[in-house]
């Protein structure tokens, strides 16, 4: 599924996960509120809210009501392997596959990168 198309929600899950994966927020640090982080993207509190419900119910967030939402011990690393096989399996074939048209090799691609 290309960007554009994607649903707006999970364009704000996928721009908290790398915010956990690259240590913006830390194992117990706390996230922006809803509203907060609404206003920042521009998005509707409900599409953030829907954001972070999956966020909790993946287990990468705790929710203490009325003090906040925090990142949970081992999300980071947890995002990551699951973001490793979301790109190993969704994206990486159809970049594979434009590589093989445009005749570039794997070992070719990392000498000039």
């Amino acid at each position: 599924m290309n960007d554009a198309t994607r649903p707006v929600y999970l364009k704000l899950r996928d721009l908290i996960a790398a915010a956990i994966i690259e240590g913006r927020y830390r194992e117990g640090d706390m996230l922006p509120s809803v509203r907060a982080f609404a206003a920042e993207q521009g998005a509707n509190p409900l599409t953030v809210a829907k954001a972070y419900s999956q966020f909790q119910a993946d287990g990468l967030i705790d929710v203490q009501r009325g003090v906040g939402m925090f990142v949970t011990s081992g999300a980071a690393e947890r995002l990551r392997t699951s973001e490793r096989r979301r790109f190993l399996d969704e994206e990486w074939p159809s970049v594979r596959a434009r590589m093989d048209r445009l005749g570039i090799d794997v070992g070719t691609l990392l000498d000039e990168a």
